[in-house]
């Protein structure tokens, strides 16, 4: 039987037993509107919405979420941090390198196959694997239009 996450902040720090406070709802609220945040992005829209939160707060909060499980924390390489409240459905992430858009893309194959290494050896040996996260880099449709658009109306040198 499949579950539906609880989608109501204070429904979510009540059933992993955290503090519902201020703060950490208005975190909650500012990551469904804005998947895939930095730390800095988190802060200024809990200040925007709650107002005068210390920093500290913020990121105290947001790793006690993670912790916890209501959120995730996704590094892609080369960038801060990230934070999400997708969790618990093992997608994954593509990234544009150009422009650094984040989406999510449901998992290739079945429900958990990345949680399966491909050659069992000594080095995963006694791992209980309990996550993967693969992320899928390229260029958004976006960038590459971008990319075609400046080409076409350059110049020829010659």
């Amino acid at each position: 039987m499949t579950t539906t996450p609880a989608t109501d902040p204070r429904t979510m720090l009540r059933q992993v037993n955290l503090r519902i406070t201020g703060p950490r709802v208005a975190i909650l609220d500012a990551l469904e509107t804005r998947p895939h945040s930095d730390a800095e992005t988190v802060i200024q829209a809990v200040r925007d919405s709650y107002g005068k939160v210390s920093t500290q707060t913020v990121y105290d909060a947001l790793h006690a979420m993670t912790a916890h499980g209501i959120i995730r924390r996704i590094e892609p390489a080369g960038q801060s941090a990230l934070y999400e409240r997708r969790v618990g459905d093992n997608h994954h992430h593509l990234v544009c390198r150009q422009c650094a858009t984040i989406v999510d893309i449901p998992c290739a194959v079945g429900d958990t196959p990345c949680l399966t290494a491909a050659h069992e050896s000594e080095l995963s040996e006694g791992f209980d694997i309990d996550e993967a996260e693969v992320t899928y880099w390229g260029v958004c449709r976006a960038c590459r239009e971008e990319a075609a658009a400046a080409s076409a109306a350059s110049p020829v040198v010659g």
